[in-house]
């Protein structure tokens, strides 16, 4: 079945406008197909504790902040159930709430749990009672809040769609179409899904039935609309995202030159708008508006077979890869305009939205789907385990909306000391919420009788491939640990090619790119057994291939090397001359100032200087732990200093204090 880039697979069969994709299979589509996450059952580990978590504790808690902040009231307002006024900060809010039903529907899709469902169903009825009869959606405009409140990014009185340069009309519906989707595969009920394909059909005879020039500021309904074609299959939603993409650097709007606008929002850039999508190759603009712009464009690459959008965001992709990427897989250089920076542009004090590394991932898992090659999964791991993570507490109820890679000592993050419970612009938590709780569709991926392996978590899994299911249990103490067995538990014998992601840090490459390099390269090797015995590793295109007829009880171990290595920036990194960060297997290490005399940045570690690794089961939940010998330097002058790292997404849980990830080198 072609990849359905949905977080679920489910009964497609309600009525004549639903059916299944494998009735309607099309010519075009992604080379390699995701296995969905409810295929894949995580097993108690790294991974699993962060899912139940996120199903918990962050989904009900971003649901009650959603009602404290009169999020869910603006639909019960809207709807006429109760008399209000628009009562939440921004025009975008609509979009929280429905960023939590999808991650409320993915946690049914794992479990089964009739209280969440009974509470999303109460709130879905405020939302089909705020549509409008000829199908609009958006809270702001029904409630008239311009009357009486300033509402940034609202819309224009002249009108509906008339403001979309700064309105968030048709982001906020594309959320609700993912939602609606999601919602859709988990209950088997259209009641959100009618919602959805009456409010789209509208936005299709707006904009292109009638010609009106309109098109979003902030991109995203994009994703939305190809999920709404793949589950109805109606031709008109693909064939509108790729017209809202098309209309985009054509001059159908008026903006200011850099040096006049006021606000980063005034010009072209910012919104990807300065020239036509395929003919962009460098990533500009707002991070997050940018980075679900590329993943669309890879959904319309690979459902349309356009090679005009393909050579464009493979030329952005190396764009962000080789000049703009964080060491943690984050992206954004600036807080002015939330924005990507120059080429090399990259100052520690970074923004990296985490919003940004959660599309940052949604667009590697795209590329990878179209090239099969590992090195989309490098940058995707990089970004989850690092830039990603970052954002969410161990708790799962504080969250990071900026992931700066060093602080000073009483210096805040976005205004705030620590992690904060929400935000006035709250797009991070509840994309966290939608996010976690379908990890697990990125771990696996099929074509023909190939399986690819891209993530290495505990997880029991059923997967189809063109010559039969295979069953596979991982085990694994990633990423703490190198080693993972694959044991097959499927009865009849099958013929596959099992691909093994060897990740780039275990073959000495930072990222894929000159970007990063390791300073200690080391000699060290993978290695694969095959029911005990060693096996030469055959790599194709950053995967170990290994072909044969699988069945009960075979065992395939691999061991990644996994040492401390000593990262060093590209020279045209301007801040990061003369500087060092630590790596250990997949994750980025950084120095709090409570584990280290209160220093951060003004540790001085010495390239050769050698660093241990052990696990601390008592410290954060559990974490890998570096230490070795280094210098501070302070008034008095350099001290001698015994570091103590942990992992970067871990930092802020023990108070407040200085953080670094890149450290003065000493030789």
């Amino acid at each position: 079945m072609k990849n359905l880039i949905l977080p679920a697979i489910g009964m497609l069969l309600v009525s004549c406008q639903v059916q299944t994709l494998e009735q309607t299979q099309q010519d075009n589509d992604y080379t390699v197909d995701a296995v969905d996450f409810t295929q894949v059952e995580l097993d108690p580990g790294f991974w699993k504790s962060r899912v139940e978590t996120a199903c918990k504790v962050t989904i009900p808690f971003a649901f009650q902040k959603s009602e404290e902040t009169n999020r869910i009231n603006n639909f019960k307002y809207a709807a006429g159930v109760e008399e209000g006024r628009y009562g939440s900060p921004c025009g975008y809010d609509d979009s929280d709430v429905y960023k939590v039903i999808e991650g409320g529907s993915y946690a049914l899709m794992l479990e089964g749990n009739p209280e969440l469902k009974a509470y999303m169903d109460t709130v879905i009825s405020y939302i089909v009672g705020a549509q409008e009869d000829d199908g609009y959606l958006y809270t702001p405009w029904t409630l008239k809040a311009n009357d009486y409140m300033e509402v940034w990014c609202s819309y224009s009185d002249e009108g509906q769609f008339l403001n979309s340069v700064i309105s968030h009309e048709l982001y906020n519906v594309g959320h609700m179409y993912e939602a609606a989707t999601a919602h859709y595969l988990a209950t088997n009920e259209r009641t959100l899904l009618d919602v959805a394909i009456k409010n789209a059909d509208l936005i299709y005879d707006v904009c292109i039935t009638q010609g009106n020039n309109y098109y979003p500021g902030h991109q995203e309904i994009e994703i939305g609309l190809v999920k709404l074609y793949r589950v109805t299959q109606n031709q008109r939603y693909l064939d509108l995202a790729k017209h809202f993409l098309d209309m985009r650097g054509k001059g159908q709007r008026t903006y200011l030159s850099e040096s006049e606008a006021e606000v980063p929002w005034e010009t072209a850039p910012y919104s990807q708008d300065h020239i036509p999508v395929v003919e962009q190759s460098e990533a500009v603009g707002h991070s997050v508006r940018a980075n679900y712009m590329y993943a669309a464009m890879a959904d319309i690459a690979a459902l349309t077979g356009d090679k005009k959008y393909l050579a464009a965001i493979d030329a952005i992709w190396e764009n962000v890869v080789s000049k703009k990427l964080y060491l943690t897989g984050g992206l954004g250089a600036g807080s002015h305009g939330e924005s990507y920076g120059a080429n090399y542009d990259l100052p520690n004090k970074s923004y990296a939205e985490t919003c940004a590394a959660i599309a940052n991932v949604y667009w590697n898992h795209r590329m990878f789907l179209l090239h099969g090659k590992a090195k989309y999964i490098d940058v995707l791991e990089r970004t989850l385990y690092n830039g990603l993570l970052s954002g969410l507490s161990l708790e799962g109820d504080r969250f990071f909306y900026v992931n700066p890679l060093v602080l000073e000592k009483g210096e805040s993050v976005k205004g705030a000391p620590g992690r904060k419970e929400w935000f006035h612009t709250s797009c991070c938590p509840s994309n966290l919420s939608r996010f976690i709780p379908s990890i697990g569709g990125y771990v696996y991926a099929t074509k023909g009788k190939q399986l690819f392996v891209n993530l290495y978590m505990n997880s029991t899994s059923e997967v189809s491939i063109g010559t039969g299911a295979l069953q596979l249990r991982q085990r694994t103490d990633y990423p703490w640990s190198g080693d993972v067995e694959i044991t097959i538990d499927n009865d009849d014998a099958i013929e596959a090619d099992l691909l093994l992601r060897i990740p780039g840090w275990a073959l000495n490459q930072t990222v894929p790119s000159d970007l990063y390099r390791y300073g200690n390269e080391h000699s060290k090797q993978p290695v694969l057994l095959v029911n005990g015995e060693a096996t030469r590793i055959e790599m194709v295109d950053g995967y170990a291939r290994i072909a044969g007829t699988w069945k009960k009880g075979d065992v395939v171990r691999l061991s990644l090397p996994m040492e401390v290595k000593k990262v060093l920036s590209h020279p045209l990194v301007q801040e990061n001359k003369e500087k060092i960060a630590l790596e250990y297997g997949p994750i980025v290490f950084c120095a709090e100032g409570i584990d280290n005399e209160g220093y951060g940045r003004e540790i001085v570690i010495d390239q050769q200087t050698p660093f241990s690794a052990s696990f601390d089961s008592e410290l954060l939940r559990g974490v890998n732990v570096l230490k070795g010998t280094g210098t501070a330097v302070s008034g008095d002058g350099r001290q001698p200093l015994e570091v103590q790292l942990i992992p970067y997404y871990a930092w802020s849980h023990r108070g407040t204090g200085a953080m670094s990830v890149w450290f003065e080198r000493g030789d």
